[in-house]
C-alpha cells in the first residue's frame, strides 16, 4: 500500500523518541536524520524534503519541546501539523459554477487513468445530486470513445461524442450548447493524452481552453511514477494553468512522493485520489487525513464515512447481537463480507483505524481478496455448506470438506483457505471490540461488524 514503508520508518523514529524522557537537541537531530531519509527513500522532491525538516527543527528545537514531560508527542504533532501543511493544509474542493454548466477539462498524459477518473467524477458528481454530461473529446487514442461511453452507460451519465474527424475544439464548443439543451449542470471534457508532453498536445488544450472557459483543469497523474507526476504536473501546470491535481493508483505499491510533493512544488492542490479500479473508488483528498495515516494515527472520520454509506443499521444491530453472544456463524461472515468489500479492502480499512497495525502484520500472508471471483468462491463455499456446518464450522471434517469443495465446485484447499480466513476475521473482531472499548475514546465509533 502507498505510504506503507514511509509509514513504518517514521512510526519506528518516534519510537526511539518515546523512549527518552526529554529530549536533548541531539535528539531532535538525530530523529530528524530518519525522517530526512524516509521522506526521500518515499520518493519525495529533494528540495521539499529539505524544507519540510527545517521547519520542523526549528519548531521542535524550541525550548517549549524540549521541556516538556512528553516531548515525543509533541514532536509528532508538529511532524503531523507539517505533513498536512505540505499537502496543502485544508481540503480542496471543485469550483461549482453559480451559473450552469460548470465546465471541467480532465487533461493528463496515456496511461494515468484520465478517461476512467472521467466516469468515476461524474459518478461522484451524480450522487451528489448534479446532472453531468461526459464528453468524449479523445479524438486520436483508438476506442477512447467507446471506453467513456461504455463507461457512461455503467454510472449513467449521458455522453457527447460527434462523428470521426471532427476537431476536439468542435466537441467541446457544441457540447457546452448541448448540456445547456439537454439541463445538464456539469460538463466533464475528456481531452486527448500523449505518451510524453508535446507542443501539439498543449496547442489543442490550450485551443479548448481558450474556447470553452473551464472552471476547473484537473490533471490526472499516475502516483505510480513518483517525482515524474510531479515534473508533469510543473509541466502542464506553466502551460495551462491547472486548478487541481488527481492522483490515480494510490491504492498500489507507490512511495507517496508525488502526494507529498506535488502541492510544494506547483501550487496545485490534489482535489482527488483513485484508491482502486472501480467506479466508486474515487475519494476527495483531505491532507490532515493523509498526515493521519501516514503516522499510523488512522484515518477514522473517512473510515466512519464509508460505513455509512453502505451498512445496514438493523443489520448490524442483529450482528453485534450474535456477535456478543459468540453466535457469529459463516452465514453472518459472509453477510459481512459482502458489505465490507464495498469499503475497499481490509489492508486500507485496517490502515484507518488507529493502532492496528499490528493487526495487519498479523494478518500478513492471508489472502483477504474481497473483489471478484474471491467472494463469488466464498459465497459458493458457504452455500454448499448445511445450516449446522454454516453455524459450527469445527463439525467440519476431511469428508465434509471434499464434499463441500465438489458441492461448490472449488477445491479442499479452497475450502481450508476460507475456514482458515473465518477464524482469522473472529479473531481480529474481537481484537477491534477491545480496542473499541479501550481507553483511546472510541466508543462511538461504528463498523459494518458491530456497533458501539
Amino acid at each position: 500500500m502507498i505510504f506503507e514503508g514511509l509509514s513504518e520508518r517514521l512510526q519506528e523514529t518516534f519510537k526511539k523518541l518515546r523512549g527518552h524522557g526529554r529530549l536533548t537537541e541531539a535528539d531532535v537531530n538525530e530523529a530528524m536524520r530518519d525522517v530526512r531519509m524516509a521522506l526521500l527513500e518515499a520518493d519525495v522532491n529533494f528540495k521539499v524534503v529539505k524544507d519540510f525538516v527545517k521547519k520542523v527543527k526549528e519548531r521542535a528545537i524550541g525550548q517549549e519541546v524540549l521541556e516538556t514531560l512528553t516531548p515525543a508527542q509533541v514532536v509528532i504533532k508538529i511532524v503531523d501539523e507539517e505533513l498536512t501543511e505540505l499537502m496543502g493544509g485544508t481540503q480542496s474542493r471543485l469550483t461549482i459554477s453559480p451559473s450552469p454548466p460548470t465546465i471541467i477539462m480532465m487533461v493528463g498524459l496515456q496511461g494515468a487513468g484520465k478517461t476512467t477518473t472521467a466516469g468515476k467524477l461524474a459518478l461522484t458528481l451524480k450522487k451528489q445530486g448534479k446532472h453531468p454530461l461526459l464528453v468524449a473529446d479523445d479524438i486520436y487514442r483508438p476506442a477512447a470513445v467507446k471506453q467513456l461511453q461504455v463507461l457512461g452507460e455503467q454510472v449513467g451519465v449521458p455522453v457527447f461524442a460527434k462523428e470521426p474527424g471532427t476537431d476536439a475544439v468542435t466537441i467541446a464548443r457544441e457540447s457546452i450548447a448541448y448540456a445547456r439543451s439537454h439541463v445538464a449542470d456539469v460538463v466533464i471534457i475528456d481531452t486527448a493524452g500523449r505518451l510524453h508532453i508535446n507542443e501539439e498536445l498543449m496547442q489543442e488544450l490550450k485551443a479548448i481552453k481558450a474556447e470553452v472557459k473551464p472552471h476547473e483543469i484537473l490533471l490526472v497523474v499516475d502516483a505510480m511514477t513518483g517525482q515524474d507526476a510531479v515534473n508533469v504536473a510543473e509541466s502542464f501546470h506553466s502551460d495551462l494553468g491547472l486548478d487541481g491535481v488527481v492522483l490515480t493508483k494510490m491504492d498500489g505499491d507507490a512511495r507517496g512522493g508525488a502526494a507529498l510533493s506535488v502541492k510544494a512544488v506547483t501550487g496545485c492542490p490534489i482535489k482527488f485520489v483513485g484508491m482502486g479500479e472501480k467506479l466508486e473508488a474515487l475519494e476527495p483528498f483531505y491532507p490532515d487525513r493523509m498526515a493521519s495515516r501516514i503516522l499510523g494515527m488512522g484515518d477514522v472520520l473517512s473510515l466512519i464515512e464509508k460505513a455509512q454509506t453502505v451498512y445496514d443499521a438493523e443489520e448490524a444491530k442483529k450482528i453485534e447481537k450474535k456477535f456478543r453472544k459468540d453466535e457469529f456463524t459463516l452465514d453472518d461472515f459472509l453477510s459481512q463480507l459482502q458489505q465490507v468489500r464495498k469499503m475497499g479492502s481490509l489492508e486500507q480499512i485496517l490502515g484507518m483505524i488507529p493502532g492496528m497495525g499490528s493487526v495487519k502484520k498479523q494478518l500478513e500472508g492471508v489472502d483477504f481478496d474481497l473483489n471478484g471471483k474471491e467472494i463469488l468462491h466464498v459465497e459458493a463455499i458457504i452455500r454448499a455448506m448445511t445450516p449446522a456446518e454454516r453455524a459450527d464450522t469445527s463439525i467440519i471434517n476431511g469428508s465434509r470438506r471434499k464434499r463441500i469443495a465438489k458441492g461448490s465446485g472449488t477445491r479442499v484447499q479452497d475450502v481450508n483457505k476460507l475456514l482458515k480466513q473465518f477464524a482469522e476475521m473472529k479473531k481480529m473482531m474481537k481484537r477491534m471490540r477491545k480496542f473499541q472499548q479501550g481507553p483511546m475514546g472510541l466508543s462511538r465509533f461504528k463498523l459494518p461488524f458491530f456497533k458501539g
